[in-house]
């Protein structure tokens, strides 16, 4: 191995190869990683160091398709730090974006209840949690696994209190019993064709079960979006993800179960999420 970090980091990168389009960040976040630092004060302060044991076996990891975030346990969203494993998708920033939309939907009222559906790491719930330090918010999984990582994070960040933490299926009947009515629904449901080519650090290390949803990638919203007239409060949002591809069909199934709808985009400007609200 090099002798020095920066040494290291630049053959990390050239072990990497043209494959690996963020071969730079990757290699610097694993090497903070086995530092024990922030990406910023390797940068700023260990760039001249000698390179650790541990970088090795972090970058045969990741030179194996395995995800950094994987590797290292945790991952960014909405300015909190997640723990994540491969129970759970790796929140990406483009799902910010059904934060940002609803913070724009819920300015003149603030949402008191929030509900997540297919809640993993806990991301979504977190954040809107952060956000509106007056809500409640109920986040519902079908993974135990997927629920044990959220429940972690919630203790960490100080919002367990107000995160309620539920095994459920939105597929099974009664299972939104008792809920009740909510100011935000939350939802990053499963999206992807079953044939649809994926990288392999996707492909092969991110659940599936929250990644695939039948031939047109549409299975996962035709069975939840009609629930949501009696899941939402009468001024309330729901805030769904969708696939760069799927704006169109998505709003019509919202239209069809009586719901408005409103496209919210990234910023990469691609079709990102679906605002919904039971039309007056």
């Amino acid at each position: 191995m090099p002798d020095t970090i920066a040494a290291a980091i630049t053959a990390a990168v050239a072990a990497l190869g043209p494959e690996a389009s963020t071969a730079r960040l990757d290699a610097e976040l694993l090497m903070a990683g086995a530092l024990g630092v922030s990406r910023s004060d390797l940068l700023l302060r260990h760039m001249r160091d000698p390179a650790p044991e541990g970088f090795a076996g972090l970058l045969e990891r990741r030179m194996a398709h395995e995800p950094v975030a994987y590797i290292l346990g945790t991952a960014e969203f909405y300015g909190l730090t997640l723990e994540v494993t491969p129970d759970v998708l790796i929140p990406r920033g483009d799902t910010e974006t059904l934060i940002e939309a609803a913070r724009e939907a819920l300015t003149a009222r603030p949402p008191r209840r929030v509900l997540d559906c297919g809640t993993g790491s806990g991301a979504l719930l977190l954040a809107a949690l952060s956000l509106w330090p007056q809500a409640q918010g109920i986040g519902i999984d079908r993974s135990e696994a997927a629920l044990a990582v959220a429940a972690r994070n919630a203790d960490a960040l100080g919002l367990a209190p107000r995160a309620d933490l539920r095994r459920a299926d939105w597929g099974a009947p009664g299972w939104a019993k008792g809920l009740g009515r909510f100011d935000l629904i939350l939802a990053n449901p499963p999206y992807v064709e079953d044939d649809a080519p994926l990288e392999r650090v996707v492909r092969d290390h991110e659940p599936a079960g929250a990644l695939f949803a039948g031939a047109e990638g549409l299975d996962a919203y035709r069975v939840l979006v009609p629930q949501f007239p009696r899941l939402l409060a009468p001024e309330g949002v729901a805030m769904v993800e969708i696939g760069a591809r799927q704006a169109d069909p998505v709003a019509a199934i919202a239209h069809a179960a009586g719901l408005a709808t409103r496209l919210h985009r990234d910023l990469a400007n691609r079709p990102r999420a679906v605002e919904m609200s039971v039309s007056r």
